[in-house]
């Protein structure tokens, strides 16, 4: 196992020669303590590694426990880095992480989901943060509640990011994990995207490509528009969940599926997630009828006559069912992300406590 992951490691890098050059350009880290909240899988290996051998120490915590790929825990960790992540750890475990990640003093924080730092800003006390990096659209909307006590650089709404990972990636990566753990394709299927920021652009976009009849349900009036403008047929969501065969929540928000909504689904349908939030659809309803795994990742509930399929438990779907973005499109997202952490241990560690969009001087030269 050991021995197989060395090999995809190096095909990972090989693919991702933007992150090899992010990384090279970094300055010594000796002296950096970084704890880094995000999914730990293969494509984040190559920039971990690189990390450690510039110096940095490095404690690793996920954002999303259902994403991790603990063969490539265990080789960070073997390399020096330090873990408390792991697969399906419980949600107990996972908030415990966070109280360790702190504990262990870091000294940067570069985030998805913004975890860490609402669980320091809970607190009056804990670690001395020179800076951070948040990475999510959901973590930008935690932060946006809190008085950051040190600068935070968002790189979530960068053009770079936005126009490529939220707006093409997501999606097609998502029908392609559809197709391979379902065994069925889009056509002659109604599909309904919830939600028409970028990611959702790219998921119903994804979509009719591959054969869906696609319906948007977006609660914002201008995102509303753009969608009318863009062509879609933009739909109520109460009266258009009983018309779907294949439903997609791509907010970032909670409960965006409630239990009521669910009841009124018809029989067949499949539901998956492909927002950051783990909890855009009403999760903790579902496990209280009787249900079977037909298929890895599809969980097949009985509701009253009906049979609803929830794929990967309303996890993010494309990542933990699927292999997320394709490495060469991930390898700008990690070289931006690398540039980033350039910034905090450099001229971003001089700014004044806020939330800062990270300057097109850091993340540029990454291109």
């Amino acid at each position: 196992m050991y021995q197989d992951f060395e090999s995809e490691l190096s095909w990972a890098t090989r693919h991702m020669p933007r992150t090899r050059a992010a990384v090279a350009a970094l300055p010594d880290l000796h002296g950096v303590r970084l704890a880094c909240n995000m999914h730990l899988d293969l494509k984040m290996a190559p920039l971990v590694a690189g990390l450690l051998d510039k110096g940095a120490a490095i404690f690793l915590t996920t954002c999303n426990p259902t994403t991790v790929q603990n063969d490539v825990v265990a080789w960070l960790e073997r390399r020096g880095a330090q873990a408390y992540a792991w697969r399906d750890m419980s949600v107990g475990e996972w908030s415990e992480s966070f109280d360790r990640a702190l504990a262990w003093q870091p000294t940067h924080l570069c985030e998805m989901g913004a975890d860490l730092t609402t669980r320091l800003h809970q607190s009056p006390s804990g670690p001395q943060i020179v800076a951070g990096l948040e990475a999510t659209g959901s973590g930008i909307s935690r932060l946006n509640g809190v008085a950051p006590r040190y600068p935070i650089f968002n790189w979530d709404d960068l053009p770079v990011k936005e126009g490529l990972h939220n707006r093409h990636m997501v999606g097609l990566t998502a029908w392609h994990t559809f197709f391979q753990t379902t065994h069925l394709t889009l056509h002659e299927k109604r599909v309904l995207v919830i939600g028409y920021g970028l990611v959702g652009q790219g998921t119903a976009a994804a979509a009719r490509a591959y054969g869906g009849q696609v319906m948007v349900a977006e609660i914002d009036p201008a995102r509303a528009l753009q969608a009318r403008y863009d062509g879609w047929q933009v739909v109520d969501l109460a009266s258009a969940i009983a018309q779907a065969d294949v439903i997609a929540t791509a907010t970032g928000a909670k409960n965006v599926l409630s239990a009521q909504h669910l009841q009124q689904a018809q029989d067949g349908v499949f539901i998956l997630n492909v927002g950051h939030v783990a909890e855009e659809i009403d999760v903790g309803f579902l496990k209280g009828l009787p249900h079977h795994e037909p298929m890895p990742y599809v969980n097949a509930y009985q509701l009253n006559e009906k049979t609803v399929y929830l794929l990967a438990n309303g996890s993010m779907f494309n990542l933990t069912a699927g292999y997320g973005d394709s490495l060469n499109a991930f390898d700008v997202t990690l070289a931006v992300m690398a540039a980033g952490i350039g910034h905090i241990v450099g001229a971003g560690a001089r700014q004044t406590p806020g939330l800062y969009l990270l300057p097109q001087s850091a993340w540029q030269p990454a291109l």
